[in-house]
């Protein structure tokens, strides 16, 4: 992970303290790829002195968040704490597992919410029916919000301006031959979102996978998640997704929302 630049990022002094976000991108420099790191590596991805990068990582361990053979360090099942707080701090999540699991009961097909931050969208919840996609998602999984349902729902509650900030920062790729990049093409299809309300997405993220998002709001009416339902296009193409998934997922986005006020 590379460091934040020097004109970007923000400087130490009473409201900023540096040595915590360092151990912030410390953290986040283990991920699926990178699930072992040595001190060098760690330093690398994150742009610290081997110095301050050890001194970091053995806080961590000290504090039981991270384990070490001696050469190697590695994130313990304690760092899950963390990812805990949020979801136990948010009561939408309480809400809207039962509607989900119920959404899931009726159509047969694994339903997911997610939230925006920065160009990805992060999952916090998860009802699986059966494995669709190559890589298993759970909660904390990230993918590219502008070839993901979800994450088009959620662009779609941003003004043209800052989604054209977020694409750009995303710098789209083809995963598959579906995927569309072109910026003006994705803020189009964001645009439509916004109009329609719902976003379906077919196969740009992965071959063979239809997913469906509707926006979950608050009382104030702005999209603070999105819900999806995600199936085989083998099995439910974009035609019979729309008309047999959409409306059921419409009406238990709206559920969750209403029990938001």
């Amino acid at each position: 992970m590379p460091p934040a630049t020097p004109a970007t990022a923000p400087q130490p002094g009473d409201s900023y303290v540096q040595s915590f976000a360092r151990g912030l991108e410390v953290i986040r420099s283990f991920s699926a790829q990178t699930p072992q790191q040595t001190l060098s590596e760690v330093a690398a991805r994150t742009g610290l002195t081997r110095a301050g990068a050890r001194r970091i990582l053995l806080t961590l361990q000290t504090l039981g968040y991270v384990e070490s053979d001696g050469r190697l360090f590695r994130l313990t099942a304690r760092i899950l704490d963390l990812g805990f707080a949020y979801l136990s701090s948010m009561p939408i999540w309480n809400l809207a597992e039962p509607v989900m699991e119920a959404l899931v009961d009726e159509v047969k097909e694994s339903c997911s919410a997610a939230v925006l931050e920065g160009t990805d969208i992060v999952y916090v919840l998860r009802v699986p029916t059966h494995k669709i996609m190559r890589n298993t998602l759970g909660v904390g999984s990230r993918l590219p919000a502008y070839c993901t349902s979800m994450g088009r729902v959620l662009l779609a509650g941003l003004d043209d301006e800052e989604v054209l900030r977020r694409l750009k920062a995303s710098r789209p790729k083809a995963l598959t031959k579906h995927t569309v990049t072109d910026l003006e093409a994705l803020l189009t299809k964001i645009q439509q979102v916004r109009r329609q309300g719902w976003c379906l997405v077919n196969q740009e993220l992965e071959e063979g996978l239809i997913s469906l998002a509707a926006p979950i709001t608050n009382r104030a009416g702005r999209f603070i998640a999105a819900l999806n339902l995600s199936g085989q296009a083998n099995r439910t193409n974009a035609k019979v997704a729309q008309e047999t998934l959409l409306p059921a997922l419409l009406q238990a986005a709206q559920t969750i929302s209403r029990r938001l006020g």
